[in-house]
């Protein structure tokens, strides 16, 4: 019996793959034998993230380009099938976050965030479709705990992340007569990541955030990698429209309270900072 997650020769496209959980991912699918193309808007990132997947024994390929310009995703994604042939994976993970409560955030601030996460999300998932292997594609978006529970001074990453997962489903049933599933992986509090960083800097948050995980860790990169290689597999061949959270039942706890609260403070301290500066 063939191992259902064993992606020799297949390719996957990592939008936003050249750092954090999407790298991971990127690797997790590396080590499993796939051709990976990544793209970021940082062509230093961009060239250090397929050096990365070369040292792991991957034939890969890079593009920079920024998620909020269209064609220039519409043209990495088809350099990427002409190189490696249809896509049989994509991951959409580009993302942007900074803490800001919604009267001290500007309309081009709050826009940022929604351009990157929600339309940069559209951009990959549309150019993508023509290009997604049939039957048997897939498509995954990285999402957020924001999606669906509120944080303070996360509005705008709420609002883009609601958005994300509701285009997750609404793609699923639009796409799913053509042999295409579509889901969305929410990852919890990840060790190691610049989200984590952001809103739970130092040791004594990071045990805050620990302490409201029912498993009373955080996770790792690589289990979300997992989660996307289960998705991707034929174990999930009838698994599409679903929203997956990745955080050891962190979503179940209440946890938006602790993290919102550790956001204002942080932002309290970046604040003082500046004025002191």
């Amino acid at each position: 019996m063939s191992d259902p997650l064993d992606f020799t020769d297949r390719h996957v496209f990592v939008a936003g793959g050249t750092s954090g959980i999407n790298l991971g991912i990127a690797e997790g699918f590396a080590r499993r034998g796939a051709r990976l193309a990544v793209l970021s808007r940082s062509q230093d990132k961009v060239d250090a993230a397929v050096a990365k997947l070369v040292d792991l024994g991957a034939e890969a390929a890079g593009f920079a380009a920024d998620v909020r310009d269209a064609d220039a995703v519409a043209s990495a994604l088809q350099a990427a099938a002409d190189r490696f042939g249809p896509i049989d994976v994509l991951v959409s993970g580009a993302a942007g976050n900074f803490p800001a409560p919604a009267t001290g955030m500007s309309a081009n601030g709050f826009k940022s965030v929604v351009d990157i996460d929600l339309l940069g999300s559209f951009h990959v998932l549309r150019a993508a479709h023509p290009l997604l292997a049939r039957p048997g594609g897939c498509a995954i978006n990285i999402s957020a705990p924001q999606a669906f529970m509120p944080m303070a001074l996360q509005a705008h990453v709420c609002a883009a992340k609601a958005g994300v997962d509701m285009l997750t489903r609404v793609l699923a049933m639009e796409w799913g007569p053509e042999g295409l599933r579509v889901n969305s992986i929410v990852p919890g509090p990840i060790d190691g990541t610049e989200g984590m960083a952001r809103l739970a800097p130092g040791a004594s948050a990071r045990k805050m955030v620990e302490r409201t995980v029912p498993m009373g860790r955080m996770g790792t990169v690589e289990d979300v990698a997992n989660c996307a290689l289960l998705l991707a597999s034929p174990l999930a061949g009838y698994i599409s429209g679903q929203v997956l959270a990745v955080d050891g039942g962190w979503s179940l706890s209440g946890a938006s309270q602790a993290m919102g609260a550790m956001a204002m403070a942080f932002a309290g301290k970046a604040k003082g900072a500046e004025k002191a500066s």
